[in-house]
């Protein structure tokens, strides 16, 4: 029987005593696929910012539980190395850090005090064993992190971190958002490497459009309204969407 990886259970959130989300129920188990889509301010981001603890959000009520434990008793650093990762729809610029010397960095804070932490020669096999895997230039993780970067070298950049620490659960914001056709395809493309290579990791994808979903086929698909999960479905329900919209 496949394992339970995340159990939201009756999630209420409020920013600045603004209620965002009201009641939210999804349960994931490892290995799948769960697509969020919903019109603007109807949640989405409230809820990935939620999950990785974002201190401005604020849960009034319910649980979640990330494998068997209770993430929101957990520090933000404690959500992240117990396996959360949130890929930003907005990633941070840093002159000066180079791509690689952050990644070695936050891959021995992820695994600090385990087995897996690595020094500065093994570490760069494996980056370069992660760079080949996702068919990332060698020269890309010389580059000030995400300084100069564009749209799709960004998104790039959050899939060779996935590939690097491999996380149990990914939270996609939008990873879609500012692409073009040949970017997106590279994005998915990569997501698609990734999952294959880490057949148990959950994926929590949260996107306005259909078009990456022709590229990553979800197991199940919510819709979100007004802070709660209106319907749910397999991947017609997102085809729904697109030629009736969220009426």
């Amino acid at each position: 029987m496949t394992k339970s990886l995340l159990e939201i259970t009756n999630l209420h959130v409020s920013i600045d005593e603004k209620h965002i989300l009201n009641g939210i129920d999804v349960t994931m188990k490892q290995g799948e696929i769960h697509a969020i889509m919903g019109p603007n301010g109807s949640g989405k981001s409230t809820l990935s910012l939620s999950l990785m603890g974002h201190p401005s959000y604020q849960v009034s009520q319910g649980t979640v539980l990330f494998n068997g434990q209770d993430l929101l008793e957990m520090s933000v650093d404690g959500r992240a190395r117990s396996g959360l990762f949130l890929a930003f729809q907005y990633p941070y610029e840093i002159e000066g850090l180079t791509f690689k010397d952050f990644l070695r960095q936050a891959y021995n804070a992820w695994y600090g005090g385990t087995e897996k932490q690595i020094g500065l020669k093994a570490f760069r096999r494996l980056l370069d064993e992660k760079m080949d895997l996702l068919g990332i230039d060698h020269s890309f993780v010389e580059r000030s992190l995400n300084v100069g970067f564009s749209g799709g070298e960004k998104k790039r950049a959050e899939m060779l971190q996935m590939a690097v620490l491999q996380p149990r659960l990914v939270i996609l914001d939008e990873i879609d958002s500012g692409l073009d056709v040949d970017a997106l395809r590279n994005v998915a493309h990569c997501l698609q490497v990734i999952k294959k290579d880490q057949p148990d990791m959950g994926i929590l994808l949260i996107t306005h459009y259909q078009r990456i979903l022709d590229h990553i086929s979800p197991d199940y698909v919510h819709i979100m309204k007004q802070g709660r999960i209106a319907r749910s479905g397999d991947a017609a329900l997102a085809h729904e969407v697109e030629t009736q919209g969220y009426s």
